[in-house]
Order: C-alpha cells, then sequence, then structure tokens
C-alpha cells in the first residue's frame, strides 16, 4: 500500500472542513447508516460556536484508485491567520497541499499566507476551486488570479506548473472539466496520489527512529501524546527514546508507551508500530514539547524546525482584584493562572508568555485579537476569573537606524458600494494606505489598504455598525515599518459607577439620556465599574443606584412603571477591544465586566493630574 500526506490549506471559511467531511464519508470511513454531525474535524466547543477551524486536526482514508490502494493522510488547518503558527507546524510533515479558493471570493489575504508558507516548504499545490456551483462563481477569473498571485508569490516554475480542478465541496463532487460534469471526488482522489508525491522518510526505514513534534495534546490515561511525522527508522511500544530541542540537548530520556496512528476520525492502537512516512501520536515522554526531536538513543543531531512568525499583538492578563472577584469562578490564583498560561504556549507555538514587573500580572502575545480571545475564553469556561487589559501591538527597533517599527496589516475588504466612502474615511483616519479598489460584482466594491495593526484594534465592532452588518473585513501580518505616529480612533467617554450595589430600574432610567447602558437592573456593581458608554468625549462618574424618593404625597403606584431600554452587552472580543488603556476587562464563568484600572474616583483624578 503506498502512503500520501497532505494538507488543506485556504482562506477562512472557504470550505476546508465541509470538503474534509465529504472525503471522510465518500472513502468509506463511516457505516452506511451511521449518525454523522456537519463539519466532523470541528470537535472543539469553540470551533463548533464560531464555525472557524482553531486546532488543526489529523485523519486518514483510503482510497482504492487506478494506481491501487493508497492511504492518504490529511490535515485540516486553520484558515484564520490568527491561528498560522498551526499552519506553519504543519506544512513541514506533508509532501503536498490542496489550496482551496472559493470560485466567487477568489483570491484573500490569507490565500496568500498560507499558499506563502506552501511555497517557502517546496511543496507543489494542488489547485482545487471550489463552490463553483454558487450563483455568482467565476472560476476562469479565480484561476487567472491564482496564478498570478504563484507568480507573485515567487513561485518556481515546477509550482507554477500547478494542476487545477472544480469542486463542489458541499455536495461532494469535483471535475477537471466544468463541460464533464461528475457526481462524486474521485477525481480529487486520483490528483492527489498522481501529483504528490510519497514520503521521501519511506527510503530511511533501516535508519535509527527520528520524529519531530509538530502537535501536542494531553490524554487523561497515556499523558502526552506529541504528533508528528517519522522521518526514520520505525516506532514500536518499548522502543528507548529521548527527546532533543532545537539546539540539540537532551530534554529527557523514556520509552513509547502507545503509537496511534490515525484511521478515519478515530486513532488506533498501532502494537506493532508505524514506519518512516507514516503521521503518528506517540505516548511516553513528559517534557517533551513541539519542535522537539523524539529520536533513538544513538542519534545525535536535532531535525530542523520551522521558525515561527513573531508575535504582533500583546496584552496582560492579571489576577482579578475587583470587589465582586473569587464569588464566580474556583481558579484565581496567580500560580494558577501562570500554569494555565504557560501549558498553552507549550501547546502553541504562535503564543509567548513573559512575566511582567506588576505584581501578579503576565504578558500573553500572539497573532491577533482572536487569538487571544480564543484563549481567554477557554480560561473562562474553565473557571478561571482573571484581569485583561487593552491589547497592545508589538514594535521592533530597527537595528541599524533605532528607529521603531511598527506591524502593517494587508486589508481587504468587500463590502455594498454605498459604504465605501465611510469605510475609507475612517480608515484613512487610522494611519491606513489605500492600495486598490475596484467592483467585486453584485453591487459590491473590494478595497485593498496597508494599514497599521494597532489602527485595527477595537475596529471591528464599528465596521460593522457603518456596514449595516454587510461589510466582510479580512486582515493578515504582512511587514514592519517605521512608526506612523498616533492614532486617534475617536471613542467616547464612558459611565462610571460610583458606589457598590445592585443596579436601580429607576436610576438607569434617568441615565439613559447621558449614554447606552452596559448593565440592566438589579445588577451588581461596584465603584469603578464601567456601566455604559457617555454620549459626550469625558468619562463620568454616575450613581446607578439611586432610588425613586417616596413622600406621603405621592404613591409609587401612580406614576408610570420604568421601561428601560435593554443594555448593550458586549462579547468578550467586543470587550478586550473596547477598553482604554486606563481600563480592564473583568473576566469570569458568568460575567464579562468593564472597569477602571483605579476603581476609586478620586486617586484616579490624582493619577490623570500627574500624568
Amino acid at each position: 500500500m503506498s502512503l500520501r500526506n497532505i494538507a488543506i490549506i485556504a482562506h477562512v471559511d472557504h470550505g476546508k472542513t465541509t470538503l474534509v467531511d465529504q472525503l471522510l464519508a465518500q472513502s468509506g470511513v463511516f457505516r452506511a447508516n451511521e449518525a454523522t454531525v456537519e463539519r466532523a474535524m470541528d470537535s472543539n466547543d469553540q470551533e463548533r460556536e464560531r464555525g472557524i477551524t482553531i486546532l488543526a486536526k489529523c485523519t486518514s482514508v483510503l482510497w482504492n484508485g487506478a494506481a491501487g490502494e493508497t492511504r492518504i493522510n490529511i490535515i485540516d488547518t486553520p484558515g484564520h491567520a490568527d491561528f498560522g503558527g498551526e499552519v506553519e507546524r504543519i506544512l513541514g510533515m506533508v509532501d503536498g497541499c490542496v489550496l482551496l479558493v472559493d470560485a466567487e471570493e477568489g483570491v484573500m489575504p490569507q490565500t496568500k499566507f498560507v499558499l506563502g508558507k506552501a511555497l517557502k516548504m517546496g511543496l507543489r499545490p494542488i489547485l482545487c476551486l471550489n463552490k463553483v456551483d454558487r450563483p455568482h462563481a467565476d472560476p476562469d477569473r479565480v484561476l487567472n488570479d491564482a496564478f498570478d498571485l504563484f507568480a507573485a508569490m515567487g513561485a518556481t516554475d515546477e509550482q507554477l506548473d500547478f494542476p487545477h480542478i472544480y469542486a463542489s465541496g458541499k455536495n461532494g463532487w469535483a471535475t477537471l472539466d466544468l463541460a464533464k460534469p461528475n457526481d462524486n471526488l474521485g477525481p480529487l482522489f486520483d490528483l492527489i496520489v498522481d501529483h504528490v508525491p510519497p514520503p521521501k522518510a519511506e527510503q530511511r526505514k533501516e535508519e535509527p527512529f527520528q520524529m519531530l513534534s509538530v502537535l501536542i495534546e494531553s490524554d487523561p490515561f497515556l499523558g502526552r501524546l506529541l504528533t508528528g511525522r517519522i522521518e526514520a527508522g520505525k516506532a514500536v511500544p518499548g522502543l528507548a527514546i529521548k527527546a532533543l530541542s532545537r539546539d540539540g540537548k537532551e530534554i529527557e530520556r523514556g520509552r513509547i508507551t502507545k503509537v496511534l496512528a490515525f484511521r478515519g476520525l478515530k486513532r488506533q492502537p498501532i502494537d506493532g508500530g508505524a514506519e518512516a512516512g507514516d503521521i503518528v501520536a506517540i505516548a511516553g515522554l513528559s517534557k517533551a514539547t513541539v519542535a522537539d526531536t523524539l529520536c533513538a538513543l544513538e542519534v545525535s543531531e536535532a531535525l530542523p524546525a520551522q521558525p515561527i512568525d513573531p508575535p504582533t499583538i500583546s496584552m496582560t492578563v492579571s489576577v482579578n482584584d475587583s470587589p465582586l472577584a473569587g464569588r464566580e469562578g474556583d481558579k484565581v490564583q496567580s500560580r494558577v493562572i501562570a500554569a494555565r498560561l504557560q501549558k498553552e504556549a507549550e501547546s502553541n507555538v504562535a503564543i509567548r508568555v513573559t512575566e511582567t514587573s506588576e505584581k501578579d500580572a503576565y504578558e500573553v502575545a500572539g497573532r491577533g485579537e482572536l487569538q487571544l480571545g480564543v484563549l481567554i475564553e477557554s480560561m473562562r469556561r474553565e473557571g478561571f476569573e482573571v484581569s485583561i487589559s487593552r491589547p497592545r501591538v508589538v514594535y521592533q527597533t530597527n537595528e541599524e537606524t533605532g528607529e521603531r517599527m511598527e506591524p502593517i496589516e494587508d486589508v481587504m475588504i468587500d463590502v455594498d458600494d454605498e459604504f465605501t466612502g465611510i469605510v475609507i474615511e475612517k480608515l484613512s483616519a487610522r494611519k491606513a494606505e489605500l492600495k486598490d479598489m475596484g467592483p467585486s460584482g453584485a453591487g459590491k466594491t473590494r478595497i485593498s489598504l496597508m494599514s497599521p495593526s494597532r489602527s485595527l484594534i477595537g475596529y471591528q465592532g464599528e465596521f460593522l455598525t457603518d456596514t449595516r452588518g454587510s461589510g466582510v473585513l479580512n486582515r493578515v501580518f504582512s511587514h514592519y515599518e517605521p512608526y506612523k505616529g498616533a492614532i486617534d480612533a475617536g471613542r467616547k467617554g464612558v459611565l462610571v459607577s460610583n458606589s457598590d450595589g445592585e443596579t436601580a430600574a429607576y436610576a438607569l432610567w434617568n441615565l439613559e439620556e447621558r449614554g447606552t447602558m452596559f448593565v440592566g437592573a438589579g445588577e451588581k456593581t461596584y465603584q469603578g465599574m464601567i456601566i455604559g458608554e457617555n454620549s459626550r468625549s469625558d468619562d463620568l462618574d454616575v450613581n446607578p443606584m439611586k432610588a425613586k424618593q417616596l413622600t406621603n404625597v405621592r404613591a409609587s403606584g401612580k406614576d408610570e412603571a420604568v421601561r428601560l431600554t435593554p443594555p448593550r452587552r458586549l462579547t468578550l472580543e467586543q470587550a478586550i477591544a473596547y477598553i482604554e488603556e486606563d481600563e480592564l476587562v473583568e473576566v469570569t464563568p458568568k460575567n464579562i465586566r468593564l472597569r477602571k484600572k483605579v476603581l476609586n474616583p478620586s486617586f484616579r483624578k490624582k493619577r490623570t493630574k500627574e500624568e
């Protein structure tokens, strides 16, 4: 039986996971009467809720084609650039990839990102034009755009000679020629077998065991599981191995307790072991992590690991010290928070955790607001209580000139024609530079810009408001440029509670003319907590607990009942993006609250004067 290792790469929402569903179904992984779920590879709760892939996952199918029986190891990768650290590592253990492009949307920023990584690794992608059955699909235009992108990304002549195939992942068919319709994915399977070379590692079966750890996870029964492709030799249970760091230093020694291979959606133990070229998960070590080399005891050199792009966004995660701390979560101590963050940094190489000079606070740096938001949401569901600062960009210093450099992002926006003016006006005020603009069909305009990362922090909500929810904004890190100067985001002031207690409906009703409320009646609040947005630019201390004064002249029953406007509830990502430098987000398993760093209004004013 021959072997093929491939990754499916694409821009977010171009149909990778749905296509993998169909590949699994048509290869016979599921029984005819088996109940299956949509997007079977998105097993994480947040992946299902958000409709995106966050973690790369492996699966395996058997295909009986003209070339005989072939086992195809398939890796479904995230499309969002915030999780690009996953993509970079995955591409190191495959021999080919399928680049999926939406035949209607065409080439997008993350398409460039994932393709650039694949070409750099020397892979020869297969272009799959997906969703060709959509009403506004234009596969010929997208094919030409894709060729131009390959050329612009510095593809070799061999990489430029890429095969292409038309498909509808949702309906489960693919064809090499649109004039010859088909009802299954057989042509895609055959193209993968014909175009992707078998693993070179297969020629090194007689050498000592070597494997580069690419993914890490924890199993309650087996302990630490390290996934990667066997580069040489054979992995068998009981084999004595050691782990080497990137620089070749020995980390630990141990024995392989289990070798698990991917068979459909399940991992099955292989008692006879797995040979070079196969993608497996190995149990038995307790300290080894991502990018470490697992090898036989006689091996002395570590396998080369892919360098990871540096983080561009950071924020401070600290202990929750609000008056309501410890009432809703059971993990509140700094040592527990530190251990959880370090565990995340171990398995996710795109995240970096460092201690700060502040007490009980840690700086967490990553690729973007979404990635950091996913981490904090995971911690919240696990019972943690933390305080989060406003995200900041990670600056670099030019070694030659000494000037400060800031991250720049490639931004692509699809918006209704009537909203192009407001979008360009807002982003230009935030130091973004317009690169290109043109029609994208059906009364829409595509705008391409280069924008500083910091000007996009907190812009997503404003963008959706300006475009009546119809705009789509895609962004991906591009490069560093000299600092572009101060940016006025133009956020209004906030309404801050001046005392502790429960909010009163009468008080909130009177405050509605001052601005927009973030809280409803009967909610716990405290001094320094942000309860709403002021209609003006300055912050205002207010009393949300004030009740109506009753006298013997006026009875409460004769007055009209208070009718409150429903409060504006911010999601975790919206809250993190909304706050300013002097504010924090208090995150607990049950609530997301906004607050000032300094709760006492007198101390707050004193600090403002000092600054």
